[in-house]
């Protein structure tokens, strides 16, 4: 995504730099380990020429030199230590990007993942549904044959009419309980008449 990207160009960024920042490091101490080195040679060389009791001139001139060199050395070393607190500065700026990086990319499949949890339960609630639609249908054409043989049994007796109207739901019930309380009265009789 977006935000995946703009993390990874940062981080890449940021890694570019460290590694120009410690490189200036490295250059920086092999001048630093430059610069004492000479600074010993003229440190020695002075030295000698004290011990030898040379001209005061060439004495000073060594001394001034020796001074300028410490100097460098100094800022050398100063600079140095920037560069070590901006390295560190850049680690730790990296350290969190990959973090943020991680963490976005799990948010990313946290996120996938509840997709296609909800897309299942999606088609499982459709095929669910249906399920149902075809089960209502059977429901509906058993309904719809029961009620066509309680019209058939209601309307066949003798002296009865078939309606020339469709039957409400009520007239149905009706008809229904009527055939039961007949039903019921023919047992009762053959029952009372000893006929099982």
């Amino acid at each position: 995504t977006g935000a995946i990207s703009s993390l990874q160009r940062q981080l890449e960024i940021q890694e570019f730099e460290l590694r120009r920042i410690r490189s200036e490091k490295d250059m920086l101490q092999k001048q630093l380990r430059e610069q004492k080195d000479v600074l010993q040679a003229l440190t020695d060389q002075f030295h000698r020429l004290t011990e030898e009791g040379r001209k005061e001139e060439a004495i000073a001139m060594i001394e001034e030199e020796n001074n300028s060199l410490r100097q460098v050395v100094t800022e050398q070393e100063s600079q140095l230590a920037k560069q070590k607190e901006l390295i560190s500065e850049l680690e730790e700026t990296i350290n969190r990007l990959r973090i943020d990086v991680v963490t976005s990319r799990r948010h990313i499949q946290e996120q996938e993942q509840a997709q296609k949890e909800l897309q299942s339960k999606a088609e499982a609630l459709k095929h669910k549904e249906l399920q149902t639609r075809v089960a209502m249908q059977r429901l509906s054409s058993k309904f719809q044959r029961y009620r066509n043989k309680i019209i058939q049994s209601a309307f066949s007796l003798e002296g009865s009419q078939h309606p020339s109207e469709e039957l409400t739901e009520e007239q149905v019930l009706e008809a229904t309980q009527r055939i039961i309380d007949e039903r019921m009265e023919f047992f009762q009789m053959l029952k009372e008449r000893g006929i099982k």
